[in-house]
């Protein structure tokens, strides 16, 4: 999955209360408890690129993967100021090939539930664990059931500034808690005409229990569960779920 030009153009605009200094925060500090200070770090889906450059100005040095060539073109303009502290590669998730090992991953912002069959599921985490060093960690998030089947579920949600509005539209498929979206995006253009976007995602939720045992089969151990940007175990309503293991 990829988002498309549209959509990449306003992301930033649309994602500006998700907090991503905080959650460069957060992840520093459990990369900090597993005992990764520093090194070389995979950003996983990296979008365009707004938490690579929070976890480079932390002292880290990125490796940037995404599959989208738009969003990694927002994404080479937001890091161009770091030069030789991120490397920047347009690979799917699945077929991910890096040219040497890594200290630790990072996949955040519901990235792996645009992952729609557990077996892909499955490949990432091997893909992850193949290129992580022995005692490195991977840390991620994911929209919960909860969030697929109470939050987003069959709801229509409207977002608007003053160049730029967003219809989305979802669809809720209980067989398997994933949802499928419609975005449609009038983004205001230069000559004063409204420009239409459309774009077409679907996610899905994992249960707890199955991200867990394929964690263990990709090679991963220690495995922590935590609530949004907390330190305490999941709860019934949570949104976010974060996930750090150890390989």
């Amino acid at each position: 999955m990829s988002y498309e030009s549209g959509f990449a153009d306003v992301y930033d605009k649309f994602t500006e209360n998700t907090d991503i200094s905080g959650r460069a925060e957060y992840i520093c500090s459990l990369l900090s408890e597993f005992g990764i200070k520093n090194g070389i770090l995979l950003d996983l889906a990296c979008g365009t690129g707004s938490l690579s450059a929070e976890l480079i100005n932390r002292g880290y040095d990125l490796i940037c993967v995404d599959s989208s060539f738009d969003m990694l073109s927002a994404a080479r303009e937001k890091l161009a100021e770091f030069k030789d502290k991120a490397l920047i590669l347009e690979q799917d998730m699945r077929d991910l090939d890096l040219y040497g090992t890594i200290k630790a991953c990072v996949c955040s912002l519901d990235s792996i539930n645009h992952i729609t069959e557990k077996e892909d599921v499955q490949t990432v985490f091997n893909k992850v664990s193949l290129f992580t060093e022995p005692g490195g960690v991977f840390i991620f998030d994911v929209n919960s059931v909860y969030k697929h089947r109470e939050i987003l579920g069959n709801n229509t949600f409207v977002y608007e500034d003053e160049n730029d509005f967003l219809v989305w539209q979802n669809s809720y498929d209980e067989s398997d808690n994933s949802v499928f979206m419609t975005l449609d995006i009038f983004s205001l253009h230069k000559t004063g005409k409204y420009i239409r976007y459309c774009d077409e995602i679907t996610e899905r939720a994992y249960e707890t229990k199955d991200l867990i045992e394929m964690l263990k089969k990709a090679g991963f151990s220690e495995i922590c569960i935590f609530g949004d940007m907390t330190r305490e175990k999941p709860k019934e309503t949570e949104e976010r779920i974060y996930f750090a293991a150890r390989k």
